[in-house]
């Protein structure tokens, strides 16, 4: 006996069930798992709809083209980055070291949590999109203003050279630790069971060391005269 064949509306369901809002963010969802498993290069519209029960059209009626949902994903990294590393300043209290070390183990989380917003944010360079530079922007606006308040400088001014040198060198840190642990360098390192708990306790030592390294040193009171 053969099975009865499912009607148009229940085959239409899935795609019938999302509101307007709901399918704009099933996509950008899709898309970050996309990006996770595929990367850039392997990355294309018709696999996001096929992922969320949609048409091949009903991305591009939400965000243009493919790079108009590109933008889309790596604006929200951005903007979930800033919340990170704004969430790190909290955690560390009035001390800058703690508050910029903080920045970097949530830095981290931010990566290890969102691989496909993280693999993506950093390769957008092309995309001329004013929301996501400015969402760029004030997430390494985040960490310029930590090291200000390391350095005693006021909000809104100017590194010197040597202060923007040791920014990049924090971030450059972070940034790569966040690399090595996606793709499973420090795996073989660290037994599974303990693996999350080391990884962030090597990391806060490491950037313990450098921004104690990098603390200016209290200046001297000056003798009283004699």
């Amino acid at each position: 006996m053969s099975k009865p064949e499912p009607s148009r509306q229940a085959t239409q369901a899935p795609r019938d069930a999302y509101h307007h809002g709901a399918l704009r963010e099933a996509l950008i969802a899709a898309a970050e798992t996309v990006l996770a498993e595929r990367g850039l290069e392997g990355f294309s519209l018709r696999e996001v709809a096929r992922r969320s029960g949609v048409s091949p059209a009903a991305p591009a009626h939400h965000f243009g083209d493919a790079q108009g949902l590109l933008v889309a994903v790596a604006t929200l990294a951005f903007d979930g980055l800033s919340a990170a590393l704004k969430a790190g300043d909290q955690r560390g209290g009035p001390d800058p070291v703690a508050q910029l070390r903080e920045q970097g183990l949530g830095y981290v989380d931010f990566a290890l949590q969102h691989p496909g917003r993280f693999g993506l944010m950093f390769r957008c360079e092309g995309y001329k999109d004013e929301a996501l530079e400015r969402s760029g922007r004030a997430a390494f606006g985040v960490l310029e203003d930590g090291m200000r308040r390391l350095y005693g400088l006021p909000a809104g001014a100017n590194l010197s050279p040597q202060q923007f040198q040791a920014l990049l060198m924090v971030w450059s840190v972070v940034h790569g630790f966040a690399h090595l642990a996606l793709a499973g360098q420090f795996d073989d390192l660290l037994p599974a069971s303990e693996r999350a708990a080391s990884l962030r306790a090597t990391l806060a030592g490491m950037l313990e060391l450098q921004l104690q390294a990098l603390r200016p040193a209290p200046r001297r009171k000056p003798s009283p005269a004699k």
